[in-house]
């Protein structure tokens, strides 16, 4: 197996330390910069195999509008690439839209009882998921894929694949997840380039 995963570009809500999840929310001008760098970087990196690469994201805007950007710079259809609903950022249920500063005027227990756990912690709300939950959706997309794949997701989606991929939990909970860097995933395990 073969994957090489970016996150999606800067938005608003990543500048303003706001948890995103599943909300919607658009790149800002940082986040189309980093897509179209790890664009010009991917073409290099894959050269004249591009061709035998799967090309998928997830299908919330922040990051079909990465793919898109990524592929232009490669000098590709922007559009000729699958989305797949398992690459959906964790859900923070109530708590999208948040920051931690200002939860933790409002629910200081929750925050807390989130930094002594934050593999398992579950935010309130009825869609809310903790990383263990993500790492199940993450799991089968990771058994389906059956070639070479560039992909489009989100910091979660990361964490889940480092769990998956060896690293504990606390570590992969915690681990920085770069904008601007690809990580490529194999046989050989995993790494920043």
């Amino acid at each position: 197996m073969l994957i090489y995963m970016i996150r999606h570009g800067q938005t608003a809500w990543n500048a303003e330390g706001r948890l995103q999840g599943q909300k919607d929310i658009p790149l800002n001008d940082t986040g189309r910069s980093q897509a179209a760098g790890n664009g010009h970087a991917l073409k290099g990196i894959l050269g004249d195999t591009v061709s035998d690469f799967d090309f998928v994201a997830s299908p919330l805007g922040r990051t079909r509008e990465t793919m898109e950007i990524l592929r232009r710079a490669m000098g590709l259809p922007p559009l000729a690439y699958r989305t797949d609903p398992r690459l959906v950022e964790v859900s923070f249920g109530d708590w999208e839209g948040h920051t931690l500063a200002e939860l933790k005027v409002e629910t200081p227990e929750r925050v807390e009882e989130r930094a002594q756990a934050k593999w398992n912690f579950i935010p309130p709300g009825e869609a809310a998921e903790s990383y263990e939950i993500l790492c199940w959706r993450i799991g089968s997309f990771l058994r389906d894929t059956t070639r070479p794949t560039v992909c489009v997701s989100h910091g979660g989606v990361f964490r889940a694949a480092f769990r998956l991929n060896g690293m504990d939990e606390e570590e992969a909970a915690n681990t920085p997840i770069h904008q601007d860097r690809i990580l490529r995933l194999d046989g050989a395990g995993m790494h920043w380039l």
